[in-house]
């Protein structure tokens, strides 16, 4: 049987930290964690957020194991609804990073990050 994506999210959102985009950047300053937006390339370079590295979901996993060797760093995860952030949460946690928090947002609106 399938598992459809609003079901999928109940399952893996109470397992991920959440906070809002202000306190994201507000930690941001004090620890200098990464801020990676999940979005696709096109998106990204329409509405970017300030100091934010673009690596797609389908990519990530990857991409940021070449980027950042050290699985206790802080990592935020930006996307235009939360949904692709929480899915990458949880395939960073998956691999072993330890400190991965989502960025979130009001439903219905596009997640703006600082």
């Amino acid at each position: 049987m399938l598992t459809s994506i609003p079901d999928l999210m109940k399952i893996i959102t109470p397992n991920q930290r959440r906070i809002t985009a202000e306190q994201a950047k507000q930690e941001l300053e004090q620890n200098h964690g990464l801020l990676i937006d999940v979005r696709e390339p096109a998106e990204h370079a329409t509405n970017a957020a300030a100091g934010a590295i673009n690596i797609p979901r389908g990519l990530l996993e990857m991409k940021l194991m070449e980027i950042e060797k050290d699985p206790t760093r802080a990592i935020y995860l930006h996307c235009a609804s939360s949904a692709r952030a929480t899915l990458s949460a949880e395939a960073l946690t998956r691999v072993g990073y330890e400190n991965v928090t989502v960025i979130t947002c009001n439903a219905g609106e596009v997640c703006q990050v600082f």
